[in-house]
């Protein structure tokens, strides 16, 4: 048996979910939040059986997709009026970070 720990971002979370579950993969989802760019991500953990993995690694694969979005690179106050000031930059967020685990006992109560 495998855990597969996959960190998402938000924007994927819902249609990967309806996807995973319509394909009998059950899972738990965990509202988590990343540590560079503060941003809401969602943590889903997946208990499978090890036949199953590639095809719920390639679900993820295929829902999960990079994106390109703009955040302020620099912020700062100048002048008397103290106003705001900041650039963007293009960073590329989205995709998934996968971790699988071998698991040596699992029991559903």
């Amino acid at each position: 048996m495998k855990l597969i720990t996959a960190i998402i971002n938000k924007k994927d979370e819902a249609f990967l979910s309806d996807i995973l579950t319509e394909k009998g993969f059950y899972h738990t989802k965990i509202s988590t939040n990343g540590g560079f760019l503060r941003k809401t991500n969602v943590t889903i953990l997946i208990g499978i059986e090890d036949n199953r993995l590639d095809e719920a690694l390639e679900i993820i694969r295929h829902n999960c997709k990079k994106r390109v979005e703009h955040i302020p690179s620099f912020l700062s106050t100048s002048g008397a009026m103290h106003s705001l000031n900041y650039n963007t930059a293009e960073v590329v967020v989205g995709g998934a970070t996968i971790f699988v685990t071998n698991i040596e006992y699992f029991e559903k109560i």
